[in-house]
């Protein structure tokens, strides 16, 4: 059915994307309700449940569909990292810039402006549970039942004559605590899971009928750049690479370039789109908006419905063969060795529309020096045994290429 040809889609991708991403890394994953459910199944898989990080809600239509039960207005952007713990002890700030907003200076505090905070949290701690009394009214405060002031007596009493303590516009309000700006642009602001204030497909699409000079549709709900922005702030460090494996209008290169932009970074972008729209829209935008890149348009399919792509010829799938294997270009002549590198010897048994087997005989004629080998073909009759005496390694041509995991791609 249509979702499992979606997930026969998708795993694979998700499977690359988790081996691309730096320690450090983060992927954030768009998608609507018709398969989320299916995709955080496999991406606990591909990733790992603890790497989950949460389902950010982006609003991304402010318009209403009076013809539905429902009016759908938002979009999950599941957040995984390539390793949670790594993240946090090396990456502690995976926080948003702090934009001063609420910020000001009404007292005229030398270190600038400020914002009050609740002095009072939740939970009883019985070495905060104190009387506060105002220094310009003698009111006097208690934390409400239940509750504690922030900060035991004896720091309270420091944060007072630091002249933190403030009681309202008014002096008469129940204490609050001073947090400089200079102090929130340091610590960052934690992002929350709702997201309303980063544009919805709308603003996407006026963005690209501007930059294409039109008044028509250029693309179908294209993601705003300040929604790409915003992840970027909370994901990346100014000399990050940002991968988008479906680029379609190409909006994460223009929040790159922005970013870059505001705040000094060397951020660079892959793009990647097999759409045909890919060089017209997708590249052409990034073109408009002033940015620098290297154009690439892959071949032909090396494997179609699961299966050699005839039209594919044997050179290019011995290079691909030994270039996924050693990172390296085959140059061989040799009719079914591919090369040798770091002393294993690398064959290409495979005979177009012909089951090739790896048997005694073919091994016979082997002549290479390496210490190791490995061998592709069809089928074979070697035992475990033979092949762990003769340090040789039968890979499948169906099932090794076609799922090929190696880690050297």
């Amino acid at each position: 059915n249509r979702h499992d040809k979606w997930l026969c889609m998708m795993y694979p991708r998700l499977q690359l994307m988790q081996k691309l991403l730096s320690d450090d890394g983060a992927i954030f994953i768009s998608i609507d309700d018709n398969e989320q459910a299916n995709l955080k199944l496999i991406c606990n898989e591909i990733f790992g449940e603890n790497n989950f990080l949460s389902d950010i809600l982006w609003n991304s239509t402010k318009s209403v569909t009076n013809t539905a039960l429902i009016s759908v207005s938002h979009t999950h952007n599941f957040v995984y990292f390539k390793n949670k713990n790594y993240f946090i002890e090396h990456r502690k700030e995976f926080r948003l810039p702090d934009d001063g907003t609420g910020f000001s200076n009404p007292d005229n505090d030398p270190r600038g402006a400020w914002k009050a905070d609740p002095f009072q949290v939740g939970g009883w701690r019985p070495n905060q549970q104190y009387e506060i009394i105002n220094p310009n009214t003698g009111k006097i405060y208690k934390p409400n039942p239940g509750n504690s002031w922030k900060n035991d007596y004896e720091h309270f009493q420091i944060l007072l004559k630091d002249n933190r303590i403030v009681f309202g516009k008014d002096g008469k309000s129940a204490p609050q605590r001073k947090r400089f700006l200079f102090e929130a642009m340091a610590r960052g602001k934690v992002a929350k899971t709702w997201w309303d204030d980063v544009g919805t497909t709308t603003n996407g699409t006026e963005q690209l009928k501007k930059i294409f000079g039109r008044n028509e549709s250029v693309f179908n709900n294209p993601k705003p750049v300040a929604l790409i922005e915003r992840i970027l702030q909370l994901a990346t460090n100014k000399n990050s690479i940002v991968l988008d494996a479906f680029a379609g209008s190409g909006t994460t290169a223009h929040a790159v370039i922005n970013l870059n932009q505001q705040d000094g970074g060397d951020r660079k972008f892959i793009l990647i789109e097999q759409e045909n729209y890919c060089d017209s829209i997708t590249a052409e935008r990034v073109r408009r908006i002033g940015g620098k890149f290297n154009y690439y348009e892959l071949g032909e399919e090396i494997f179609i419905n699961g299966k050699i792509n005839k039209n594919i010829s044997i050179d290019q799938l011995r290079d691909f063969i030994y270039l996924s294997e050693t990172g390296q270009h085959s140059t061989s002549t040799e009719k079914y060795y591919l090369g040798t590198f770091e002393d294993t010897a690398y064959y290409f048994y495979y005979e177009p529309d012909q089951q090739t087997c790896l048997d005694y005989e073919f091994f016979s004629t082997l002549n290479d020096q390496a210490t190791y080998k490995v061998i592709y073909a069809n089928t074979s009759i070697l035992g475990k045994k033979f092949q762990s005496k003769y340090n040789l390694k039968f890979k499948s041509i169906q099932d090794d290429i076609f799922t090929f995991r190696g880690e050297k791609l």
